[in-house]
């Protein structure tokens, strides 16, 4: 630290030398591109879509189908509103199809290459978002229908239980044959999920549940929709888990 007396020397003598010294001319243009260069983040180019960018890779025995939309007659308004092609894709554990949005755009170098996915306008947040979501929907129905998707719940407390039923006094039945999940899970009354079509359940324990489909959305919606009869509380660690879901513990609350 500096003295009172040698600071204000030290500021009396700097006082001179700015003043003896030529102002600089600023211009307005000058400052305006040095106040856009401080507030950008990055003067690199924007890094797009990872995923998007990567190729579908097809197994053998995986059939993979695009369809155009049908031509309408009707004034555009938007792209938007505008219907994309539908894309079907055929394996031996089923058929699964799903409509891109319109600005999305699939493509097939040779009828035996892999798809790639682009969309229109990079630079419009709406489709730079949808890119990748389309690319990871596909890739979830190619795997789907040659491999399969699972989740596995574990019912975790005292007298926790699940079974398999083909008939439920609670749940009305949504297509012939539909099974129904039975979870004791410490209710005064029943409670019964029913399957979803193209869902495969199974208990290989009585604490356990498995279920199987092409469809990763229909099975992944099922077993939230058992979850939420026990969703995990963090005192005692009780409750239904899916796949390899965790919980932090915590201390209990002493008044």
């Amino acid at each position: 630290m500096f003295t009172t007396a040698r600071r204000r020397c030290l500021q009396t003598a700097s006082s001179c030398a700015s003043s003896s010294l030529p102002s600089p001319v600023i211009r307005p243009s000058r400052i305006a591109f040095d106040t856009a260069a401080a507030r950008a983040f990055s003067t690199s180019t924007p890094c797009r879509s990872k995923i998007g960018r990567q190729p579908l890779f097809l197994p053998p025995e995986v059939q993979f189908e695009i369809t155009q939309p049908p031509k309408s007659k009707k004034v555009k308004i938007s792209v938007r509103d505008e219907a994309g092609v539908t894309v079907t894709v055929k394996g031996p554990l089923g058929e699964l199809s799903y409509t891109v949005p319109s600005f999305v755009r699939i493509t097939r170098e040779t009828p035996t290459s892999p798809p790639s996915v682009s969309v229109l306008d990079a630079n419009e947040r709406c489709q730079r978002e949808m890119w990748g979501t389309v690319r990871s929907y596909l890739h979830n129905m190619v795997l789907g229908v040659s491999e399969g998707h699972t989740a596995i719940l574990r019912l975790v407390g005292v007298g926790y239980r699940a079974s398999i039923e083909d008939s439920a006094t609670t749940v009305q039945t949504e297509y012939p044959g539909q099974k129904f999940v039975n979870l004791k899970v410490n209710y005064s009354h029943p409670v019964e999920v029913g399957v979803p079509l193209g869902v495969k359940a199974s208990t290989p324990q009585p604490t356990r549940i498995l279920l199987e489909g092409p469809d990763k959305e229909a099975v992944m919606s099922c077993a939230a929709e058992i979850r939420s009869w026990r969703e995990p509380e963090p005192y005692k660690g009780k409750g239904i888990f899916v796949n390899d879901e965790t919980i932090k513990l915590k201390s209990k609350k002493i008044k």
